[in-house]
């Protein structure tokens, strides 16, 4: 048995902020992807990742109890195929804020929900919306909070638009020049990120009145303007807003981005080489970079391997 391929994601901004109800562009990653398997001979990961999938098993009886007009699997299936050794085979890593949990979640709603919502009718905005709400309570056996757009973009494949937490659509956003110079790009800081730590002290620092305020007139205002600017292809406006942005997270998110790149963050907003943000909830994983000259960025990041996401 194999199953589809579900595919990792990049949330090019709007990390934290959506938890405010900032814009956020979420795109598909095609380079890292999941799928569910079973073999005659599972490996010690297999096995790990099985015993992962029967917690989840027990999570989504109990969901289906509690809440039972969210949606209804075929849990008799899904028990039976998970009891004879069924795991999900992933490339993605975790903790690296590219949606691992996001593909299994997919993955599972994909073989076992009844009377599911597929990509190939028409998307309403209410199936998007319902298809968020179910993925959020899902994916929430993993992060504790969840708000269900890692499954959503890797269940659909097509980069979503996030208005507000009652507004999503999805999007098309403009075609990539492979010999442009411009680049976003992820760097691995070799640390692996844990989501739950890094939300909760985002929430503790909320009930502060001025980091409430910075958020608002900041960095909300400057996600909003890097969204509109990446969709509409104002590429100026987006490393203008994209350079406020970083300094903003820099100045204001420091636990979430790891101690030894501190100092390469602001050389970037210094030198304007490059622009960095973050991956997801920080903490480690995945770094974002925005440049408008990929080579430059290169010679400036010279210790670090650059994972090209979408050139211009």
């Amino acid at each position: 048995m194999k199953g589809p391929l579900f595919y990792s994601k990049i949330l090019l901004f709007g990390e934290y902020g959506i938890i405010r109800d900032s814009k956020g562009l979420s795109i598909p990653y095609n380079f890292y992807n999941g799928a569910l398997k079973k073999e005659e001979n599972p490996s010690e990961e297999a096995i790990k990742s099985n015993g992962h999938l029967k917690r989840f098993v027990v999570y989504l009886q109990n969901l289906q109890k509690e809440q039972p007009d969210l949606v209804n699997f075929d849990l008799i299936s899904l028990q039976e195929d998970v009891e004879t050794g069924m795991y999900f085979d992933s490339s993605i890593p975790q903790g690296y804020g590219v949606g691992s949990s996001g593909a299994l979640v997919a993955a599972i709603y994909d073989k076992y929900a009844q009377n599911k919502i597929t990509v190939l009718e028409n998307l309403t905005r209410e199936k998007l919306l319902q298809l968020k709400t179910i993925f959020s309570q899902m994916e929430s056996f993993f992060h504790g909070k969840s708000s269900g757009l890692d499954p959503l973009n890797s269940y659909l494949s097509i980069p979503i638009l996030i208005n507000s937490k009652d507004n999503i659509e999805a999007t098309g956003i403009p075609t990539q020049s492979f010999d442009g110079k411009g680049a976003v790009f992820l760097i691995d800081s070799g640390i692996v990120g844990e989501t739950a730590p890094m939300v909760n002290i985002f929430m503790e620092n909320l009930k502060d009145k001025g980091f409430r305020a910075m958020l608002k007139n900041q960095f909300v205002k400057h996600t909003d303007a890097c969204v509109e600017n990446f969709l509409g292809g104002d590429m100026k406006s987006l490393f203008m807003n994209t350079k406020k942005l970083s300094k903003v997270v820099l100045n204001n998110f420091k636990p979430m981005i790891p101690e030894q790149f501190h100092g390469i963050w602001q050389k970037g907003i210094d030198s304007n080489d490059y622009y960095l943000k973050l991956c997801g909830s920080g903490g480690g994983g995945y770094i974002l970079g925005f440049t408008e000259d990929l080579e430059k960025a290169r010679q400036s990041l010279n210790d670090y391997k650059l994972e090209v996401v979408y050139q211009f």
